[in-house]
Parts: C-alpha cells; sequence; structure tokens
C-alpha cells in the first residue's frame, strides 16, 4: 500500500460505483482472485475518457474485460477498444463478458504475445492503457510509441510495485528484482522521453500519465 489504506478506503467510500454489470463484474473477479484495476483507478480512468474521448483505444492486458468494458461504458464516444491477452484461460471468458454486455462489435480482443502482436498493428491510437507483466512495459514502449497519436494519451498502471521502487535494489526480494530493475528504467525512460510529457501518481499501486508531444512545426489537430 503506498498511500495510507484509512485514505483510499474514505475516497473509496465515495465512490457511486458503476454500471449494474460491471459491478457485478467487479464482484465476481474478485471472488475468483482475477486481477482487475482498483476502484481508485476506475475513478481516475473515467476522469481521462471524459476529458479526452477517445475514437480508438488499445489495451495491452484484458483479463476478464472488465478495464475494457468500463472504458467502452464510461466513454463519452463511440469508441473501437483492441484489447491484447496472453493468458490463454481467460481469453474466452473475456470474450463470453463482451459478448454479455453487447459490446462485442466494439472490441477486438487479439490472444498472444503483446510483444508480437504489436508490431502488426499499423493505425494509429489516441488512448493506450497499459496493464499487463509489468516487466515488459519497458520492451513495449517502443511500438507503443509508434501507435500513440500525437497528443494521445498512454496510462501505464502498477509502476510502483507497493512501494518497492524506492527501496534499495537489496532490500527487494530476488525474485522481483528484475520487474523492480525494468519499471525503474521504464519510469526513467517516460519522465525523460523527448516526445513525451509524463506524470507518476500514487494512485492505486501506482499510475503513470503521458501525453505524446507535438514536435516543432506540428500541432495537436494534424
Amino acid at each position: 500500500m503506498i498511500v495510507d489504506e484509512r485514505m483510499v478506503t474514505y475516497i473509496n467510500s465515495l465512490d457511486k460505483g458503476n454500471t449494474p454489470f460491471l459491478n457485478e463484474l467487479e464482484q465476481e473477479a474478485l471472488k475468483n482472485h482475477v486481477p482487475i484495476i482498483r476502484r481508485e483507478m476506475q475513478s481516475f480512468l473515467k476522469v481521462l475518457l471524459q476529458i479526452k474521448a477517445p475514437a480508438r483505444i488499445l489495451e495491452v492486458g484484458t483479463a476478464v474485460g472488465f478495464s475494457t468494458l468500463l472504458m467502452c461504458t464510461y466513454n463519452p464516444a463511440s469508441c473501437e477498444i483492441v484489447t491484447i491477452e496472453n493468458y490463454e484461460k481467460r481469453i474466452p471468458i473475456a470474450m463470453e463478458n463482451f459478448k454479455k454486455a453487447g459490446r462485442e462489435k466494439q472490441i477486438t480482443l487479439l490472444p498472444g504475445d503483446a510483444q508480437e502482436i504489436l508490431k502488426t498493428l499499423e493505425e494509429p491510437f489516441d488512448f493506450i492503457f497499459m496493464d499487463a507483466a509489468k516487466g515488459q512495459y519497458i520492451h513495449f514502449l517502443p511500438e507503443i510509441m509508434r501507435l500513440l497519436k500525437t497528443g494521445g494519451i498512454l496510462v501505464s498502471d502498477n509502476v510502483l510495485q507497493d512501494g518497492d521502487l524506492i527501496e534499495s535494489h537489496f532490500a527487494v526480494e530476488r525474485r522481483n528484482r528484475t520487474i523492480y530493475k525494468r519499471m525503474r528504467e521504464y519510469l526513467y525512460v517516460l519522465k525523460h522521453h523527448k516526445e513525451l510529457e509524463t506524470s507518476i501518481l500514487p494512485l492505486g499501486d501506482g499510475v503513470t500519465v503521458s501525453v505524446k508531444k507535438a514536435n516543432e512545426g506540428e500541432n495537436y489537430g494534424s
């Protein structure tokens, strides 16, 4: 917990929740120990969607489709979502959830390794949500940058590893050190990338919001 637990509990107590379908899907996921975005992250995503109203969304990491459907439901624009999932057992569950929600025509689920799938995508996106294997974020970034439109938003979830990132390398469990090293590198690159303006927020388990800046002589409307 990187933010005082009582503060998080209070903030979440003010939340009005989601649609009945999403509330039911959230409870089912939590009961089955499926990782989904936290309640405070859900609220944050809703605000970003209202601000940006993206027409094309890319999601890396579908799980059972909760965040995918949340983005469909609370985006004020009629959007198309491409989502990538590598865990075979969750793919049919996500597909069924999309169908139950009546959103299957809006969502394209691409099964397989995101590292390879990202290379096959061509048309750019104006909103990208990263919520997959944390140690792979840094490896996904070159293709993510290629696919993100100028003025587009990149959101990366779970970037602070329950606070481990501020600890010494030697204080981190050996099995987590590779992720620790790669995530620190990822955050450094986001903050120093010449094409991005990035904020790192202690929300949930840490989130970054990056905007792809216009090159000199280019504007966001081009």
